[in-house]
């Protein structure tokens, strides 16, 4: 019982992404209890990797937007790219 937006594949925005870890949570959890049939689980995984994949996607973006703001000794504020772990 897929929604229209689960069956596209999803497409996250920021403020979306809290939801959506909560959305994983819920599937892996359905998944954990072992109660669906075959095709449930089998559709049940499916969305959850669509969600990972997406999530995965939304924190990528992210990395790249981080920008460290730094106040130089002139005055003057400096961006640079964030390094991030890995």
């Amino acid at each position: 019982m897929a929604r229209k937006e689960e069956e596209a594949g999803f497409d996250l925005e920021l403020g979306e992404f809290d939801a959506g870890l909560e959305k994983l949570e819920e599937i892996v959890e359905r998944l954990d209890a072992g109660e669906l049939n075959l095709e449930e689980s089998l559709s049940t995984f499916e969305e959850g990797m669509k969600l990972i994949k997406a999530l995965t996607k939304k924190l990528e973006e992210a990395e790249k937007r981080i920008d460290i703001l730094k106040k130089g000794g002139d005055g003057q504020i400096k961006i640079e790219q964030f390094e991030g772990e890995g």
